[in-house]
């Protein structure tokens, strides 16, 4: 049996949509079923040329300096990043499985870079996103699958601070909990 390795991402960005906006950073904190702590990446990546940050991205990041202080840090170039984060990938004791929370979003981003800048994906094209995941584990609509509705002891405490690395973190184990509380019903 091939074990699996969730791969908790988050990413800081610049608008909705890759292309015409940045991807400002990406982290990632791979985790094997029970919890432990794989491997970790983060990286921030240069803006892509032509394009400019959406403005009400951008008047939300008005709003979170050290968050925009900390995805400014030492950009490095787009295809420089993704080479790494797809080696990265690769040299996992597993097979990848992108988790995210919201999924669609941060997906987008990371397929998008991954397909412009290495031409392949070691996701494929799926992603799980977790609050989709506890709807169906709660039995509850989705609006009512949010963070604030699901049980604390899945939260581990750790806060949300759009810092990439310390999200992916916090959803990996939020993603965790409630898969180890599904395994054992």
């Amino acid at each position: 049996m091939t074990i699996e390795i969730y791969v908790s991402t988050d990413i800081e960005a610049d608008g909705p949509i890759p292309g015409p906006h940045s991807m400002l950073s990406i982290a990632s904190a791979a985790y094997t079923a029970d919890k432990q702590l794989v491997a970790t990446f983060t990286a921030n990546l240069e803006t892509l040329p032509g394009a400019q940050g959406h403005p009400e991205t951008m008047n939300w990041w008005s709003q979170q300096p050290d968050a925009w202080a900390a995805a400014r840090t030492n950009p490095q170039p787009p295809p420089q990043v993704m080479q790494s984060f797809h080696s990265w990938l690769l040299g996992l004791p597993g097979k990848p499985i992108f988790v995210g929370y919201p999924a669609a979003f941060d997906f987008m981003f990371v397929y998008w870079y991954l397909m412009k800048f290495v031409g392949n994906s070691p996701f494929k094209h799926s992603a799980l996103d977790i609050r989709s995941y506890a709807m169906a584990f709660l039995k509850r609509n989705y609006s009512e699958s949010g963070k604030d509705n699901l049980p604390t002891a899945w939260l581990d405490n750790l806060p949300l601070k759009h810092i990439a690395l310390d999200d992916a973190m916090q959803q990996g184990t939020l993603f965790c909990n409630l898969l180890q509380a599904n395994l054992q019903r």
